[in-house]
C-alpha cells in the first residue's frame, strides 16, 4: 500500500517591502541639449574630453549661459553670498555633472545640493561645528613627505596633486584642494611635483611595512597620463607594494577622459604590468547620487575592468539631503552594482570642516542607516558605514567605546599608533571623540555646546 506524504504548505511568497526591486529610473543619459547653452552641442562634441573640460562651469556667468532662464535671480543671489560668505570650494562643474542635475527644480536637486550650494543650505546657527577644523583629519600632521600620509600601519596615501575636474562642497581636502575662496587661502606644496613623487617612492622602497598605496590628490584624473603611468609602473616596481588604489571623482564627473586613446594606452599597460607582478589595483570612484551613473560611466568601468583591473568601488559620502534616507541609499548601491557595474563599497561620515554642518549626520543617524540597508544586496556589495575619527582612522559605524547621544560626542579606540605618536605614551589606551553635529541634539546638548563655543572667547 503506499505511503501518504502530507506536502507541508510553502510559506515563502513575495511580501511588501520598504524597498521595491528592480529599479524604475531610466538608465539613459541626460539629453542635454535641453539646456539652452548646450542646444547645439553634437554627440561627438559631448563624449570629448576636451570639450567637457574647456566648457566646465566656474562661475555664476558660465552657469547662466548653460542654463538661461532656468537661472532665477534668487538662485544666483544665494550662490553668490555662499561663495562670499560660506563656501570652501570655488566652483568646478563639468558639463556631465550638471547634465545629472533636475534643472526644473535645482533648489531640491541632490546633486546641486553638494556641488553648488546655496546660502539657505547652510544651518542658520550652526553653519560650523565648534571643533571644526581645515584638515580635519590631520593627514598633513602625519606626512612622512610631503604629501605622502603615513596614518595606518601598512597603508599610506599619496596625494600627487592639489586639482580634481570638480570641485565638491564638501571636500575633506578644502585646506589644500582647489583655488582659494573668500573663507579659506588655501595651502599649496611646497616641493616641485617630480622630486616630491621621487620623494615617496623612495620612502616606500625603504619601508617594508608598507603594503598598500592609495594614489590620489586632488584627483588622478587631472595627472596627464604618462606622469600618472610613471608613478604607478615606479609602484609596481616595488617589491613591498601589493596593493594599489586609483582615487578619482572624475571616473564619474568627466568619464570621457577615461575613454581617451592615450589614456587607455596608458592604463591597459599598467593593468598588465601589474597582473604579471600580482598586484591587485583598483579603481575607486566617488558617486553619491543615483541620478549620477550613467551608461557613460559605465562604458568608462567597463572598459577598465577589461583591460584586468581588480575593481572598480565606490567610495561615497553620507550627505543630508544627497543621499541620506533608506530608499535613495538603495537605489544608489542597486544603480552602482546594476548599471554602473561599481561595487558599493564605503559610505564615510561627512568631515567636520567648516560649514559643513548642514551635510553631516550623528552617529545615530548614520548606525540606522547601516542597519535599514541590510540584508537587500550581496554581502560583498553590501556597504559598510564609516566614521573616519580624527587621530584614529577609519571605524565601522557601530564601533564607538561610548556614545554620549546628549553631547553627542562618541568615544572610539584604536590598535595602531600613527607617525606622529611614536612617543605618546597612551595612544593606544585612550579615548578618541567624533562630534555630531549640533542641531541634532536634545535642547540639553545643544545648550553644552553654546556654552564650550563661547569658552576660548573668555581666556
Amino acid at each position: 500500500m503506499a505511503k501518504i506524504v502530507k506536502q507541508t504548505e510553502l510559506k515563502a511568497r513575495p511580501a511588501e517591502q520598504p524597498f521595491k526591486y528592480p529599479l524604475t529610473r531610466p538608465f539613459v543619459e541626460p539629453d542635454w541639449t535641453r539646456f539652452a547653452g548646450w542646444k547645439d552641442v553634437t554627440k561627438a562634441q559631448w563624449e570629448s574630453a576636451l570639450w567637457q573640460r574647456q566648457n566646465s562651469i566656474k562661475n555664476i556667468k558660465d552657469l547662466g549661459k548653460v542654463l538661461g532662464p532656468l537661472l532665477t535671480d534668487d538662485l544666483v543671489a544665494e550662490i553668490e553670498r555662499d561663495q562670499l560668505e560660506r563656501a570652501t570650494m570655488s566652483i568646478l562643474i563639468p558639463p556631465q555633472m550638471l547634465n545629472t542635475m533636475d534643472e526644473t527644480d535645482l533648489r531640491a536637486d541632490p546633486v546641486r545640493r553638494y556641488m553648488l550650494p546655496i546660502i539657505s543650505d547652510r544651518h542658520p546657527e550652526w553653519p560650523n561645528h565648534p571643533l571644526a577644523s581645515r584638515d580635519s583629519l590631520h593627514e598633513s600632521e602625519m606626512w612622512a613627505v610631503e604629501g605622502l600620509t603615513h596614518r595606518y600601519p601598512t597603508k599610506v596615501l599619496a596625494e600627487l596633486l592639489a586639482t580634481c575636474p570638480q570641485y565638491c562642497g564638501h571636500c575633506t581636502r578644502m585646506d589644500l584642494v582647489g583655488n582659494s575662496v573668500p573663507q579659506v587661502t588655501k595651502h599649496a606644496f611646497a616641493g616641485s611635483p617630480e622630486p616630491r613623487w621621487e620623494a615617496m617612492l623612495e620612502y616606500l622602497r625603504k619601508n617594508k611595512t608598507i603594503r598598500d598605496v592609495v594614489v590620489s590628490g586632488g584627483d588622478v584624473a587631472n595627472l596627464p597620463i604618462a606622469k600618472l603611468e610613471w608613478f604607478v609602473s615606479s609602484l609596481l616596481d616595488i617589491e613591498n607594494v601589493r596593493d594599489i588604489r586609483l582615487a578619482t571623482k572624475g571616473l564619474m564627473g568627466i568619464p570621457q577622459h577615461f575613454l581617451q586613446d592615450e589614456v587607455r594606452k596608458g592604463l591597459e599597460r599598467l593593468a598588465k604590468k601589474a597582473w604579471e607582478r600580482g598586484v591587485d589595483v583598483a579603481f575607486h570612484t566617488h558617486v553619491n547620487n543615483a541620478s549620477q551613473v550613467t551608461p557613460l560611466v559605465r562604458k568608462a568601468v567597463l572598459s577598465l575592468l577589461e583591460m584586468g583591473f581588480r575593481d572598480v568601488r565606490n567610495q561615497g559620502v553620507l550627505l543630508r539631503g544627497v543621499n541620506t534616507t533608506t530608499k535613495d541609499l538603495l537605489e544608489l548601491c542597486f544603480t552602482l552594482l546594476d548599471h554602473g557595474k561599481i561595487i558599493p563599497y564605503y559610505f564615510y561620515m561627512c568631515d567636520i570642516i567648516p560649514n559643513s554642518e548642514h551635510w553631516r549626520l550623528s552617529v545615530g543617524e548614520a548606525q540606522k542607516l547601516q542597519h535599514d540597508i541590510m540584508g537587500y544586496m550581496p554581502g560583498f556589495a553590501t556597504p559598510r558605514f564609516t566614521c573616519d575619527v580624527p587621530f584614529v582612522g577609519k571605524r565601522w559605524i557601530h564601533q564607538p567605546a561610548e556614545y554620549d547621544r546628549m553631547k553627542g560626542i562618541s568615544y572610539w579606540t584604536k590598535n595602531y599608533r600613527t607617525g606622529i605618536e611614536a612617543d605618546v605614551a597612551d595612544a593606544l589606551s585612550r579615548r578618541y571623540e567624533y562630534c555630531d553635529p549640533v542641531y541634532t541634539l536634545p535642547a540639553e546638548g545643544q545648550e553644552y555646546w553654546r556654552r564650550r563655543a563661547v569658552e576660548p572667547a573668555k581666556s
